[in-house]
């Protein structure tokens, strides 16, 4: 008999005091800018052992505003925004070419916390993006020239065949252009912080860009 999913959910405990530390968060000492704020929340999570804290959900939509989402990692966050990347021509690149406005969520559970910015995306120049490439593993350059993202596949063996090819050229070619590859830069027209509590008084601290430089407003949780 498989699994019983119904009873699988309502056996799990959400933050359980063994894994989790809900951390103490007072919004009257929030710094003036969300990417300050989200400085110090990263490296909290990382000091708290946070598995993979550099993954988050990415969600577009296509030219038809049908939603999609999924995981992916985030290459570095400054005055510019927050930075990912992919292929041009994937699923999320023909999304941002059609619709270039796209949210991020960063969940953090070893602290209870999330995080969710929002705003329009643009591309960085090509040597930006070639640049950040190959600062990067073997492996993602290799994964950048197998390529053919969220195309059709037709088996495995052709998956292993390409994959094994690109590392190939990847390790003797560590320099080598991928023209699709591109760095994408998220400008936050808003940020929202929200630190979980064990008696569901939750703090959700939202920041909102003004002409004048951001604004900070509560919401119920």
């Amino acid at each position: 008999m498989g699994t019983d999913l119904h009873e699988l959910l309502r056996s799990l405990r959400v933050w359980d005091a063994e894994v989790t530390t809900l951390a103490s968060f007072d919004p009257a000492a929030a710094p003036a800018t969300p990417l300050d704020l989200f400085t110090t929340w990263f490296a909290e999570a990382v000091a708290a052992g946070q598995t993979e804290p550099h993954t988050m959900s990415l969600a577009t939509a296509d030219a038809e505003s049908r939603p999609d989402v999924r995981t992916v990692m985030l290459h570095g966050a400054d005055t510019d925004g927050w930075h990912f990347a992919t292929h041009a021509d994937s699923r999320k690149g023909t999304h941002l070419a059609a619709r270039p406005y796209a949210a991020l969520g960063f969940y953090w559970p070893v602290l209870g916390r999330q995080v969710r910015v929002r705003g329009p995306v643009t591309a960085a120049p090509s040597e930006e993006g070639q640049a950040d490439l190959h600062a990067r593993s073997t492996g993602a350059l290799a994964a950048a020239l197998t390529g053919r993202q969220s195309q059709v596949l037709g088996s495995l063996d052709e998956l292993a065949q390409v994959s094994q090819a690109a590392w190939e050229r990847a390790l003797r070619e560590p320099a080598t252009p991928v023209p699709t590859w591109t760095l994408y830069r998220l400008r936050p027209e808003e940020v929202e912080f929200f630190q979980g509590d064990e008696r569901r008084r939750h703090v959700r601290l939202v920041y909102r860009r003004t002409d004048e430089g951001w604004g900070q407003e509560l919401l119920w949780p």
